[in-house]
């Protein structure tokens, strides 16, 4: 019984000393590293983030470039670093963004900024690099396909402009803000913008910057994730006279609709006109009509004794003669019957 205690006892202090032993093969380098750097990260602090999953090469790297840096080590505790890695931060890009934004003087960056910033999915350490180095934007982007801002003066002169917009991070206003999408629209509006307000083409090629003026004092940075530094003119090119343009397409569209109306215009007038000649036919057929109730009216008369045979003799002689007057009347010139009527 003694003999099987003591082997059980002794197998557990053999399973214990291998356990040390590959704790220590395991973590050996890494407390070495820490130790020689001051960090300040125990054995049992390497084994501890190995059963909370976290990488403890991420961690003992991030502490010493810490401490060799010589940032707040009371802040950039390792819990603190631990918890941003378990939270799916970039611990290292953190630590290497607050020690570029220390070296540059930047005191708006701290560490629960940057772990902000680094966790709502931006680029810390290339925003700490912007802020220092400011960035230049093309406007409009080449990549999005359009080469220029198209822009028209008041005489109706067409110019294209192709501007460079210098910018710098706003690390306060990083998180929520606009992002550079948003610089080059609002930059684009205010340069279309201000060349809409010059009279003429002229006064933008003389003074170029009277256009940057304009859209600096427009603020058009805020609730961005940038500053705008300065907005640069690149090229300005004279296109063409979209006034004169538009004036000979509004004169076509008038003419247009000139004879549209004109066209209305003699469609009434023919339908008038053959509404008077269907009048003039109807009056024909009453006149028709009444010459054929004058034989009626004639016989009546004899009848009833009111017009004698001779009368009706006499009335039949008066109408030859006349009906001979107009045939001889058309028949002649117009000087001859003139003469003859004098």
């Amino acid at each position: 019984m003694n003999d099987v205690l003591f082997a059980a006892v002794f197998g557990v202090c053999v399973l214990f000393l291998i356990v040390c032993f590959g704790i220590f093969l395991r973590f050996f380098p890494l407390w070495i590293q820490s130790k020689m750097a001051g960090a300040g990260v125990g054995i049992l602090d390497l084994v501890g983030m190995t059963f909370r999953k976290v990488n403890p090469d991420v961690i003992i790297r991030a502490k010493i470039m810490t401490v060799q840096a010589g940032l707040d080590d009371k802040v950039m505790t390792t819990k603190s670093l631990e918890a941003h890695y378990l939270s799916g931060g970039n611990v290292l890009a953190v630590v290497r963004a607050l020690i570029a934004a220390n070296k540059a003087k930047l005191l708006d960056l701290d560490y629960p900024l940057a772990t902000a910033i680094d966790l709502a999915g931006r680029n810390v350490l290339d925003a700490v690099q912007t802020s220092v180095y400011p960035k230049v934007i093309d406007c409009p982007t080449p990549s999005k396909g359009k080469v220029t801002l198209d822009g028209v003066a008041k005489n109706g002169i067409q110019l294209k402009v192709k501007a460079r917009v210098t910018v710098r991070t706003n690390l306060k206003q990083l998180i929520g803000g606009a992002t550079e999408d948003t610089i080059i629209a609002r930059v684009g509006e205010g340069i279309i913008s201000a060349i809409g307000s010059a009279e003429t083409h002229s006064e933008v090629l003389e003074n170029p910057d009277r256009i940057s003026k304009t859209v600096l004092e427009r603020r058009l940075d805020s609730e961005t994730a940038f500053e705008i530094v300065s907005v640069d003119i690149a090229d300005i090119d004279v296109s063409e006279n979209i006034g004169a343009r538009l004036q000979a397409d509004q004169a076509e569209a008038d003419t247009r609709v000139a004879r549209a109306k004109a066209e209305g215009r003699r469609a009434l007038a023919v339908a008038a006109e053959q509404e008077n000649l269907a009048k003039i036919e109807e009056s024909r057929a009453k006149v028709v009509a009444a010459e054929a109730e004058v034989p009626l009216a004639i016989s009546e008369a004899i009848s009833s004794g009111k017009m004698g045979i001779m009368d009706y003799y006499r009335l039949k002689n008066i109408q030859s003669d006349t009906e001979m007057r107009g045939s001889i009347a058309k028949g002649m010139p117009v000087s001859s019957a003139s003469a003859a009527k004098t």
